[in-house]
């Protein structure tokens, strides 16, 4: 679905607004990845002692998105790293899906660090990737979704990144540009997000926003440096 021209306006301005609130956000640090017992992890901004033996995980460097739980549940924590300005900038397969993601952002006006997000962490860029749901290749595509999308094969890198762009787009102008409820749909589905009004109360899906905003972030920071350092 592409959107209209307004749309298309309206989207690169709440891009825009977005990128300016995460660079110029007081805590540009790395994330600490928090690995529980059960082998689930979090990627938290910060983390603080509460009541009755129990850590709240922030999820973003605001207060707003947190998980509260037992720190005798926790197992490990470690400092995530800032990744890479791109998704990969080495010559072979990664190169590829690189320039698939750039010519995919172009044609629906997205960001193509985001598309890079959204593949990180849905897939970690691996092409034959599939979940434990069925979800399929880069932006893990359920085979429903891929058929709607007129995808044939999701574990073809270039209908992968197509279908799963055009769907975000799609998800985009549902919810007016929405970041947060865009990705929350591509993750548990529309009809959660509609029946909550909101993110709905999903561990795994507050977690993956998180994730995937988060990702953008250090994303964008890595590229502003760049910038700056080949002036």
């Amino acid at each position: 679905m592409v959107p209209s021209n307004l749309v298309v306006r309206q989207l690169h301005r709440s891009l825009a607004v977005a990128l300016v609130a995460l660079t110029t956000s007081p805590i540009a640090r790395a994330l600490d990845r928090v690995t529980l017992r059960n082998g689930f992890s979090y990627d938290c901004a910060h983390r603080e002692p509460i009541a009755n033996g129990r850590v709240r995980l922030f999820l973003t460097t605001g207060d707003s998105s947190y998980i509260d739980l037992p720190a005798s549940e926790i197992e490990s924590i470690a400092t995530i790293p800032d990744p890479p300005a791109a998704i990969a900038n080495k010559p072979g397969a990664n190169a590829d899906v690189r320039s698939l993601l750039s010519h995919a952002g172009e044609q629906h006006d997205i960001d193509v660090e985001l598309l890079a997000s959204v593949v990180h962490a849905e897939s970690d860029g691996r092409t034959n990737a599939v979940s434990r749901t069925g979800a399929q290749g880069l932006m893990q595509l359920m085979p429903g979704t891929a058929r709607n999308l007129g995808v044939k094969d999701s574990f073809q890198p270039d209908q992968n990144i197509n279908g799963g762009t055009a769907y975000l787009d799609a998800l985009l102008t549902r919810y007016h540009d929405n970041l947060a409820l865009a990705l929350a749909a591509y993750n548990a589905g529309p009809a959660a997000v509609d029946k909550y009004h909101g993110i709905p109360p999903y561990r795994e899906t507050r977690a993956y926003v998180a994730r995937v905003m988060n990702e953008f972030k250090r994303r964008k920071l890595a590229a502003d440096r760049a910038a700056v350092a080949a002036r």
